[in-house]
């Protein structure tokens, strides 16, 4: 996992900016500012998302399939 300064500071070194990283991913440049900024945690949804792509939050497990009754 990484930090948001870590992802900020990778995104200036690629010559990327946190809106062209949004719109490629087709999420708004604002959902990803405050998912970047602390403001939106990452808890779930479209966040949670956000934060997952980032690499800010590590992806979750897979569900394990339910045995037939």
């Amino acid at each position: 996992m990484r930090t948001p300064e870590q992802v900020k500071a990778d995104f200036q070194a690629r010559g990327i900016t946190i809106s062209q990283w949004a719109r490629d991913h087709h999420w708004t440049p604002r959902e990803v500012s405050l998912v970047l900024n602390g403001q939106v945690k990452g808890l779930y949804g479209r966040g949670h998302e956000i934060a997952v792509a980032l690499g800010i939050k590590d992806a979750p497990e897979p569900e394990p399939e339910l045995a037939a009754a």
